[in-house]
């Protein structure tokens, strides 16, 4: 079986979505990943790396007359969003496929996805709760599932949902919460009522993002990462971590959200993964040095950044840092 992947990002995201790419192809040898490329520069510049297990496909290509209708209306991050049902629908429909996992491009793999799509088995969607720690838990406004990674078989019930979902998100897609909604992602709660064939996702190994490793302590056995849930001493093999909310400054530093990260994830999972980007920003500048392939911005200061020094130095959770922290030995 291969398994089908598809993700969308620009070039603020392209050292990420290469890492992706990079983490599927050491640890799924049987994948495709169709990469929606939002900007030229980033088609052009994956054109030039010649990756063998992936398709390029230009916004020119992707867009259609409904997309560029509601385009003007969504801010890029909100239209990224709107996007996402539809470029699943687009693999599905365009390609010789039979199923396609859309994935975050900020979502990096440590082991095979394999037993991920065994537990789907003959359901034919899979949809991954945030699991959040209970301090942290967005679930009323942020929906209980996330849109990191989440399949559709070419089948009655997964096209049912799917363009269901499309037309949701033309209707509406923005980064606020009203009536019930928020982007793309309020949409899935009733899923498992709504639709037939829906699965959601059990593995601990998949979902793993700041918002839930508080409930787990993590090890490395022979380059394996293994986590514990506190709860209930379960172990389990990690899959896949979303590294949602992490930024690159202009001025050498990274800000890693507002949430509790302990030494052993810090050391565990941001500092090789922050190495690896940069390894592949360097191959990047190589290519075209006019542009940052991290996204970096601004870091500004107002009279606010004391207040908030001392309020998130207070709770544990600052978590801005000097980058090259992170590329010590």
């Amino acid at each position: 079986m291969t398994y089908n992947f598809c993700t969308l990002f620009d070039s603020n995201y392209l050292s990420r979505g290469i890492a992706l790419y990079r983490s599927l192809e050491k640890h799924c040898g049987n994948f495709h990943l169709f990469i929606f490329a939002f900007d030229n520069r980033t088609f052009q510049l994956l054109k030039k790396l010649n990756l063998s297990k992936a398709t390029i496909i230009s916004l020119t290509e992707f867009e259609d007359e409904k997309l560029l209708e509601v385009k003007p209306t969504r801010s890029i991050a909100e239209y990224c969003w709107t996007s996402t049902s539809a470029t699943i629908l687009y693999v599905l429909e365009n390609f010789d496929v039979d199923n396609c996992t859309y994935v975050d491009a900020d979502v990096f793999f440590y082991s095979s996805p394999k037993p991920i799509f065994d537990e789907l088995g003959d359901k034919s969607i899979l949809i991954t709760e945030h699991r959040y720690s209970p301090q942290y838990n967005k679930e009323l406004k942020a929906g209980k599932y996330c849109v990191q990674f989440v399949t559709f078989k070419k089948d009655e019930n997964g096209l049912k949902a799917l363009r269901w979902w499309r037309d949701r998100c033309l209707e509406w897609c923005y980064a606020r919460y009203e009536d019930g909604k928020f982007g793309d992602q309020l949409y899935l709660d009733d899923w498992t009522e709504r639709f037939e064939g829906v699965h959601v996702m059990k593995n601990l190994g998949g979902g793993l993002a700041a918002w839930n490793v508080q409930q787990y302590d993590f090890k490395v056995v022979n380059d394996k990462i293994f986590g514990i849930e506190k709860s209930t001493g379960k172990e389990f093999e990690v899959i896949f971590y979303h590294f949602h909310y992490l930024k690159f400054f202009n001025d050498g530093k990274i800000e890693l959200g507002r949430r509790t990260l302990s030494k052993d994830v810090l050391n565990i999972f941001y500092k090789n993964y922050i190495k690896f980007l940069e390894d592949i920003k360097d191959e990047l500048l190589k290519i075209d040095s006019s542009f940052d392939p991290h996204g970096s911005t601004k870091n500004n200061f107002t009279w606010k950044t004391p207040i908030l020094y001392f309020y998130r130095k207070l709770l544990g959770v600052y978590n801005i840092f000097d980058k090259e922290k992170f590329l010590e030995n």
